[in-house]
């Protein structure tokens, strides 16, 4: 599997799935608190309604199965005011 980063999102360029770590770096830059409904607008909002997404692992993920194996994978912070991504649960390849 190759992936190919553009200047938007690291994308297989086969299967042209954007990979799970570019949800969490948007994450990381916007600073934002999100519940799972404000971050499932803001994936549809940066990669649209029909991208499928990739993990280091598996792809072809829809929104919703995205945000639960991110969350499975304990890679938010839950707080009151909702999730964030901090810099170091990314990891880095």
């Amino acid at each position: 599997m190759r992936w190919l980063r553009t200047s938007f999102n690291i994308m297989n360029n086969e299967n042209n799935e954007v990979h799970v770590h570019e949800i969490i770096q948007m994450m990381m830059d916007s600073g934002v608190n999100y519940t799972r409904e404000t971050l499932r607008a803001a994936i549809i909002e940066r990669f649209g309604p029909d991208a499928r997404f990739a993990t280091c692992g598996s792809g072809g993920l829809t929104v919703e199965e995205c945000i639960d194996f991110l969350i499975a994978r304990g890679k938010f912070v839950d707080s009151a005011s909702g999730f964030t991504a901090p810099n170091d649960l990314l990891c880095g390849h």
